[in-house]
């Protein structure tokens, strides 16, 4: 599917006349270095506990996903073929993923975290014609099959149940010449990858080869990656992202679909057993290896950065894991979504530096400068669609507004929705140039060195009768309490005339110890600030409910529905 306007926009790049496809980076490292591991995945355990794995070189993950490749085109997955992937993570995965980005067929990747429900309903949304799956999501597919009508070809990774078509072991065609991938236009469909829904119903956000080539090339100067390099990469789409880069893409023992229930003796055990120069994890991920390591004395001489994504990472993590690294190692905390990564980028010494005094005053979280070749403004906040860019959108700096970029990894559609496509983006057409910008739903302002400063979802900002509430600012008054983990500003009541609530999560420790004294000291710090002065009411609630991709975003929807409960 090529849409007007994917064909008409050049997303402020240099105008590109010859083919891209995602899947070339994979062939150019296999020939710059052929026998260096690509992806290495744990396979099993001695009685002693001690982990063997098996991996694939850029060579054999070369090959093997050509061989994938021309068995797809002989059974009937060709180039935009949108091709339903479920499959676990493994060496599978990888070759199974590079092989529909070589035939030009466009992956379908979401969350299973999500539930059967809305996952069902979003797999229906893409009307795909091919599936390829383990067997317990060809299960799935038998026992709901309303869902996938559209579905014409199948394919078993592993053993054939009770269902047709060919396993995965049938497939390939071990052929040793190239395979002549597709020349992809670099406006092409290359995939539909699925947002976690955390504010609102989940969209398919439509990848060109042109998105994922641009991402790779923005990865690799903003944080300096270079081919021979070791990942642990604790996310299966960001995995992909590794042998694009030419780095070896080790998988940790862990269900990724869980980051915040890992075992953080397995994460320590990949860094380790492999010499990772680098590492990616959610700020929950990283809260438990940190919480591991930490009393233990445990750390990281290979290590030469950590990267973590999805929310903000809580400021005594950052501290307890940079005091893990070697002194030149760099903890990043780049800002984006799945419609545009990376916007932003912050070290961490910067932050534990600079820029964490000002967010406990309630400034907000300094998320960093516009990465390289990504325009960022700070606009008006309007809950409307916004159809023709103008510059008299932007904001001084200094003022809070909603925060919109432009860029080539700046994605221009959601999958057949319209209407969400057009609340979230806005079209220049000037100076002879199309650009989109996209509108990240996140609010902020810009400081004079041109850090943006994130202040929470604009979905979430509470509107009362006399002023609107912005979440981040807020909850960092009370989150300066000891006996505090987080907390999260919701509004319930009418919309315009929300009554302000603080819900409150503990420390661990801290369970069993007296409330009310707890709650009155809370209300005393807010009256002493004028950001929360307002706010009279306090909930404490046991676990706040959080984002299934991460495990780190708080889900605040379900948070209201239960504050309005209590109240």
């Amino acid at each position: 599917m090529v849409s007007a306007n994917q064909a008409s926009s050049s997303q402020g790049a240099k105008e590109i006349s010859s083919s891209v496809n995602i899947a070339s980076h994979l062939p150019r490292m296999a020939q710059l270095q052929p026998y260096t591991r690509a992806v290495v995945f744990p396979h099993g355990r001695d009685e002693k506990g001690r982990v063997s794995y098996i991996h694939l070189t850029f060579k054999q993950l070369d090959e093997l996903s050509d061989a994938y490749a021309r068995g797809f085109e002989k059974i009937g997955i060709r180039r935009q073929t949108r091709t339903i992937l479920m499959v676990k993570p493994s060496l599978e995965f990888f070759a199974l993923t590079f092989a529909l980005f070589k035939v030009g067929a466009i992956p379908v990747l979401i969350d299973p975290g999500m539930g059967v429900k809305r996952m069902l309903h979003c797999l229906q949304e893409t009307q795909s014609q091919a599936f390829i799956g383990i067997p317990l999501a060809h299960a799935l597919r038998v026992l709901f099959p309303k869902y996938f009508r559209s579905i014409k070809t199948h394919v078993t990774v592993g053993k054939r149940w009770f269902w047709g078509g060919p396993t995965l072991e049938k497939v390939p065609l071990w052929e040793k010449e190239p395979y002549q991938m597709a020349p992809t236009d670099p406006q092409e469909t290359a995939a539909i990858l699925f947002t976690t829904g955390s504010t609102g119903p989940a969209k398919g956000v439509v990848y060109e080869h042109a998105t994922f080539d641009a991402q790779v090339q923005s990865l690799k100067e903003s944080f300096g990656i270079l081919p021979g390099e070791i990942d642990v990469p604790t996310f299966p789409l960001f995995a992909l992202f590794a042998p694009a880069l030419g780095m070896t893409a080790v998988i940790p023992d862990m269900d990724p679909t869980r980051p915040a229930e890992v075992d953080p003796k397995k994460i320590v055990e990949a860094i380790h057993n492999h010499g990772a120069t680098t590492m990616f994890g959610s700020p929950a991920l990283l809260k438990q290896v940190a919480r591991y390591i930490t009393p233990r004395g445990i750390t990281f001489p290979t290590l030469g950065r950590v990267i973590s994504a999805g929310a903000p990472v809580p400021h005594d993590i950052l501290e307890q894991f940079q005091k893990s690294l070697p002194e030149k190692a760099n903890i990043f905390t780049p800002y984006g979504a799945t419609e545009a990564l990376p916007v932003c980028a912050i070290e961490g010494r910067e932050i534990l530096g600079e820029t964490k005094k000002m967010t406990a005053e309630g400034k907000g979280i300094c998320v960093g400068h516009p990465v390289k070749n990504r325009e960022v403004h700070i606009i008006k906040i309007s809950d409307d669609p916004i159809a023709d860019w103008s510059d008299d959108l932007v904001l001084p700096k200094g003022q809070i507004g909603e925060v919109v970029v432009t860029g080539a990894v700046v994605t221009k559609e959601y999958y057949l929705k319209p209407e969400k496509t057009a609340a979230a983006k806005i079209y220049e057409k000037k100076s002879g140039q199309n650009r989109v910008w996209h509108r990240m739903g996140d609010l902020g302002w810009m400081d004079e060195e041109n850090r943006v400063w994130f202040c929470g979802r604009k979905a979430h900002r509470v509107i009362t009768q006399e002023e609107t509430l912005f979440t981040i600012p807020c909850e960092a008054i009370f989150n300066q309490h000891k006996r505090i983990y987080r907390s999260a500003l919701v509004g319930i009541g009418p919309a315009n005339n929300k009554k302000p609530v603080i819900c409150i999560e503990r420390e661990a420790q801290d369970s069993g110890r007296d409330l009310s004294t707890l709650k009155q000291e809370l209300l005393e710090m807010a009256q002493k600030n004028p950001l929360t002065e307002k706010i009279e009411t306090i909930l404490f609630h046991p676990s706040f409910p959080v984002d299934i991709r991460h495990n780190a975003k708080i889900f605040r929807e379900k948070l209201t529905l239960w504050a309005e409960k209590k109240v």
